[in-house]
């Protein structure tokens, strides 16, 4: 009786699970971090690990497992770099906007995500102000802006999550002429 009971009791635990991620779902929310960047050297300059934070907000369609997470942040990114003996820190300000697709594991607002997807940074400098760095997003201009790719992984506990990722950087930083790696740790707030 007892494993009829057991297995009864399994089957609708799968059958809610299975369900449970099949309906359309979307949450936004707000997040908040920490980031440990670092330039990508070719032998020529070194640089040490500096950290930085972001802030911003977060959005997330799914269905069936899977799901895109639009996402935009500030973000200020710090290291210190050293040439021909002679050490600076570099802080850079941009407005990133990653565009992350993956999949999720769990059910009733607890467990895992595991993404990846490529992320654009809108430096703000001189030549680019805040204002002009958020219109550049608006209007979906991604021409002149730094890429870079994101992998990583997060897991939900009902309204709050933590998410852990490693950014690569795919283009030369202007004026730099270096890549910025970078990981990020966030905790982030859905609000609904």
């Amino acid at each position: 009786m007892k494993k009829i009971l057991l297995s009864v009791l399994l089957l609708a635990s799968i059958n809610l699970a299975t369900q449970a991620q099949a309906i359309p779902s979307f949450a936004f929310g707000l997040k908040g971090g920490l980031n440990l960047s670092k330039f990508s050297t070719n032998n020529t300059l070194s640089s040490d690990n500096q950290a930085g934070y972001l802030a911003g907000v977060w959005a997330r369609v799914g269905a069936l497992g899977f799901n895109f997470q639009p996402e935009l942040y500030y973000s200020s990114k710090i290291a210190t770099v050293t040439s021909g003996g002679e050490t600076n820190t570099v802080k850079l300000n941009s407005i990133d906007v990653p565009l992350l697709f993956g999949m999720k594991v769990g059910t009733l607002g607890i467990g895992g995500r595991f993404y990846t997807g490529p992320v654009a940074s809108f430096i703000i400098n001189k030549d680019q102000s805040f204002g002009n760095a958020v219109g550049n997003v608006a209007k979906l201009n991604f021409k002149d802006q730094n890429h870079a790719w994101q992998f990583g992984a997060g897991a939900d506990f009902t309204k709050f999550s933590v998410d852990l990722r490693y950014e690569l950087g795919l283009t030369n930083l202007n004026g730099y002429d270096q890549k910025l790696n970078l990981f990020t740790l966030t905790a982030a707030y859905t609000i609904f």
